[in-house]
């Protein structure tokens, strides 16, 4: 089951269903032990791939290429740069990149009539409740919760 709390936007007055989180974050242990369990896999030997993923990734992304992992989605590299842009294409540079995000698209398919596009990390069994204004949600900053897109583009 999924959560969701009710949200006032400020910026236009109007209330949305804003997605949450609760409790802590899954770990990197009870990923490996789940993963284990319906494979042959031994918890080891997942934990360890598991802990290898991300420097396997980034060092990818490094060398300028997406990842896509089959079934999960696609990690690739955007960056932002100074907003002191320069006239001249030539006066372009790399020094003026001043952050660099990874960002992520889960893989998608069309749905069985074709007719929709179905996300491969969201179920199709999601049910919805709501949780009462006053309920314990994941702290984001500790990687979990929060919003999962803004009511800005719903």
């Amino acid at each position: 089951m999924a959560f969701y709390k009710k949200s006032k936007q400020k910026i236009n007055g109007l209330w949305y269903p804003i997605a949450v989180t609760v409790g802590k974050p899954v770990t990197t242990d009870e990923v490996a032990d789940r993963l284990a369990m319906i494979s042959t896999v031994s918890r080891a030997d997942t934990y360890a791939v598991l802990k290898d993923l991300a420097g396997v990734l980034a060092d990818y992304m490094a060398q300028g290429r997406t990842v896509k992992i089959d079934g999960l989605g696609t990690f690739y590299y955007t960056s932002n740069a100074s907003k002191n842009g320069v006239a001249n294409e030539k006066d372009v540079n790399a020094s003026m990149i001043t952050s660099v995000r990874v960002r992520f698209i889960p893989e998608s398919h069309r749905s069985g009539s074709g007719r929709s596009m179905v996300r491969s990390l969201i179920s199709d069994n999601i049910f919805w409740v709501e949780l009462p204004p006053d309920a314990k949600t994941a702290d984001p900053g500790q990687g979990g919760g929060g919003d999962s897109e803004s009511p800005d583009e719903i």
